[in-house]
């Protein structure tokens, strides 16, 4: 272990709170002041989302190719916690002192390793892996992040800062809604700077950081493409159901932007109303039906994506919307969004203060 590198978690209290996020955007300002970093995640989650069917993700080999590190500065997880992981240290088959394994991962002459915790800060406690023994074996800082939806995430704050004491170092309170920002600036952020709890970035919700591609909702559903192929990278950002007249469907949709429309394969109507609308994506439900060429002709001519699934249209909306804000940040698009709204509202000065590096 590196004795010269200031180790930072950036940690959460729940799944899906922003980590990889905030984590990218501090690493990204951190090289743009001249920082020499290394990434990695000692203790990752490999429980698939039940849900979405999908394998976790490997954050750290994606984190190694956007933030363009080479491979001694990328540390591998030493644990993937699953059920068979489990059972074997409740059965005594792996009794690994993980914690020691810790201290003995290979750091190169960087000035930070940043480490993104996993889901929570309990998570990995059987193996001496939580957060907390984490941050004290490595004698790390703590940057905790949060999605913010109500003055209630406060308490959340103070029982993790019960946990964490001093390494706790800095807040991001992400996914703010717009009508909770004046909230946040004007009550919680002065309660949580008054108890000595830095709030280092306050981030406002977006419907493009929460959004998924075409692309990830064919993979999802096991969809057929019918036509759209080349413009599977069109983000996703709501869900809009028409199972209604064809004037009643024309109001309706035009209420959003950037939705997935999902109606039934026999809905012709509907399909052609959808295809007038600002939607990315039209859905069609049951048995893959195949629409009208009139449908897909005009679905070209907008360039609208076409889905076909078999699924009703109920259970697919039921996994659409566990999709938002659960799949993994690759687009462009949102990384670009990331870096722009991590230079906007992350203090990166300040925490460098924090860490006695200002």
């Amino acid at each position: 272990m590196s004795t010269s590198a200031k180790y930072l978690i950036v940690g959460s209290t729940e799944p899906h709170s922003g980590k990889t996020s905030s984590l990218l955007g501090l690493a990204r300002h951190l090289q743009n002041k001249g920082f020499k970093i290394a990434c990695g995640q000692p203790l990752s989650s490999g429980t698939s989302d039940p849900w979405l069917g999908s394998p976790p993700q490997n954050e750290v080999q994606f984190l190694t190719r956007e933030l363009h590190l080479s491979l001694d500065c990328v540390q591998e997880p030493i644990l993937t916690t699953n059920d068979e992981t489990i059972r074997k240290r409740l059965q005594g088959e792996d009794t690994n002192d993980y914690r020691a394994a810790v201290t003995q991962l290979s750091v190169p002459d960087v000035d930070f390793v940043l480490w993104e915790g996993v889901s929570s800060l309990d998570e990995g406690s059987l193996f001496d892996l939580s957060l907390p023994q984490l941050a004290d074996t490595v004698n790390a800082a703590v940057v905790l992040v949060l999605r913010y939806s109500s003055p209630a995430v406060i308490e959340k704050i103070l029982a993790a800062k019960h946990r964490l004491g001093d390494r706790l170092v800095g807040i991001i309170l992400n996914d703010i809604p717009n009508d909770e920002l004046d909230t946040v600036n004007v009550q919680v952020r002065p309660f949580l700077e008054a108890r000595d709890l830095p709030v280092i970035g306050a981030i406002p919700h977006s419907a493009l950081l929460r959004g998924v591609s075409v692309a990830d909702v064919v993979a999802q559903l096991d969809a057929e493409v019918l036509c759209g192929k080349d413009r599977l990278d069109l983000m996703v950002e709501n869900i809009q159901i028409g199972a209604m007249s064809v004037n009643s469907a024309v109001k309706y949709f035009q209420q959003s932007h950037n939705s997935a429309i999902v109606t039934g394969g026999d809905r012709a109507d509907i399909q052609l109303a959808a295809l007038e609308t600002s939607a990315h994506c039209l859905i069609l439900t049951g048995h893959r039906l195949t629409p009208p060429h009139l449908v897909l002709n005009r679905a070209e001519e907008v360039e609208i994506p076409v889905i076909s699934v078999e699924r009703d249209t109920l259970t697919t909306v039921e996994i659409l919307d566990r999709m938002f804000g659960r799949t993994p940040v690759r687009e462009q698009l949102k990384l670009d969004y990331i870096y722009q709204t991590a230079s906007e509202h992350i203090e990166i000065d300040r925490l460098l203060a924090l860490l006695d590096l200002s």
